[in-house]
């Protein structure tokens, strides 16, 4: 499987507040989300795993439609404060040889003159270890602090990051190959016939060009994204190198699978080309019994206020802030909460209530969560041999573990899961490529 993690840039780690990540793909995958204040760390430690990538998550505001406040987000520490991830690229680099690096980067953030640039320069930083997750952002809070004044319908959200993507990759090729000819003899450095202005004028965005930076090692930065919608489907079927998923089961991640590689063939793209890697919440432990145990305390936990109010919190945010779940009474049916208000993340809303009309918020907010376990609960042999199992059905790429990157639970994935599937040929051996895409598509 291939190997990837992606790290949060929260200061304080909070039980329950948005697990962290770490992933495992099937040829060779493991993706880590993450809280740390030391990314170098984390970035050694999954590289000696083998890990394809470390993906740094990222939101630009302060959530504040649970209650009609931040108090909690505070409070609590909840998404705030954050750090910009991109200048953590090259520190994490610098103390690495192979793990590839992929900062988050919104489409109504990043003008994509500025995310060209920016990331073309990470490339040449980086050699060819540098990714970009691409999100559209949920909250009108987001697109406030960027000057609009509402953000955009989900669906236009989609057709914007389309765009936006067809933008930076014009950029990314507006210097041809053999442009740069840096010959000291003649003084010549650039063949000015070979580098164009792209003039692309779309429905959102208009620019000139040319980039004003030569292509980095891999010219096209690998591009990640997580949106399973019918539009989000759509853009990773046309653009993404690897996208991550929330699936209940192994039957549920091979119609996924299934689904985006249909769209990628039909698109005209070889879906060997998109590694889809499905987010898993595993209970890793010594033993079988002690994992059990600490999976059951965990089940018992999110019963808690304080959990709880996480999740609610979480709803209110996922919801794209336009539904305030502190604000219903939680003996409310949830067949007369008026989800059509939502302007978020459509799958997850519906991940989270599907089927659940007849019971109330309470119940539901004890019980549904965004990120499922996948069944992986136990000691590092185990797990891999579940692992192996669920990837034998699916036919995929891999897992993205969603779980806190303590020190503890690093040791128990990078010494403890990571030889036990490779003892299986589940992962990689040792890293073949030079860039991130060339590891990305090594098997």
């Amino acid at each position: 499987m291939n190997v990837d993690v992606d790290v949060g840039l929260h200061p304080v780690q909070v039980v329950g507040a948005g697990p962290r990540t770490v992933t495992v793909r099937r040829a060779p995958g493991v993706n880590a989300e993450a809280v740390s204040k030391e990314p170098t760390h984390v970035a050694k430690s999954l590289e000696r795993a083998g890990f394809d990538y470390i993906l740094i998550e990222d939101t630009s505001m302060v959530e504040d439609s649970y209650k009609n406040s931040a108090e909690t987000s505070l409070r609590r520490g909840f998404m705030a404060p954050k750090n910009d991830p991109l200048p953590r690229v090259p520190l994490m680099t610098q103390q690495t040889k192979h793990i590839g690096i992929i900062p988050t980067v919104s489409t109504i953030q990043y003008p994509p003159f500025l995310a060209t640039r920016a990331f073309t320069t990470l490339d040449h930083l980086t050699e060819g270890r540098v990714g970009m997750n691409v999100v559209t952002s949920v909250t009108d809070r987001v697109a406030q602090n960027f000057g609009y004044e509402r953000h955009l319908e989900h669906d236009e959200r989609y057709e914007m990051a389309m765009e936006w993507i067809d933008v930076v990759k014009a950029l990314q090729n507006s210097w041809e190959e053999g442009a740069v000819i840096a010959d000291p003899y003649s003084g010549v450095y650039a063949d000015h016939t070979k580098v164009n202005p792209i003039e692309y004028v779309g429905k959102f965005f208009k620019c000139r060009g040319p980039l004003n930076t030569i292509p980095g090692p891999q010219r096209e930065v690998p591009v990640c994204s997580a949106g399973s919608s019918e539009p989000g489907r759509v853009l990773a079927a046309n653009y993404d190198d690897t996208q991550i998923a929330i699936v209940k089961d192994a039957a549920d991640a091979k119609a996924y699978r299934a689904d985006i590689r249909a769209r990628a063939a039909a698109a005209g793209r070889n879906p060997d080309h998109i590694k889809v890697l499905f987010i898993a919440t595993p209970t890793i432990a010594a033993t079988d019994a002690e994992a059990q145990a600490a999976y059951d305390a965990a089940q018992a936990f999110r019963k808690t206020d304080k959990a709880i109010e996480y999740n609610l919190w979480n709803m209110s945010y996922t919801s794209g802030g336009r539904i305030d779940f502190g604000a219903i009474d939680p003996d409310t049916r949830v067949g007369d909460i008026d989800l059509s208000k939502q302007n978020g993340e459509y799958t997850s809303i519906a991940g989270l209530f599907g089927g659940r009309e007849d019971e109330t918020l309470r119940e539901v907010v004890a019980s549904s969560f965004q990120v499922k376990d996948m069944g992986l609960v136990g000691s590092p042999p185990t797990i891999a041999d579940k692992m192996g199992d669920i990837m034998e059905e699916a036919g995929g790429d891999g897992f993205l573990f969603y779980l806190p990157t303590t020190r503890m639970n690093l040791a128990m994935i990078s010494d403890g899961l990571a030889p036990e599937l490779r003892r299986r040929g589940l992962i990689r051996e040792e890293y073949t490529g030079s860039t991130l895409r060339e590891n990305l598509r090594a098997f």
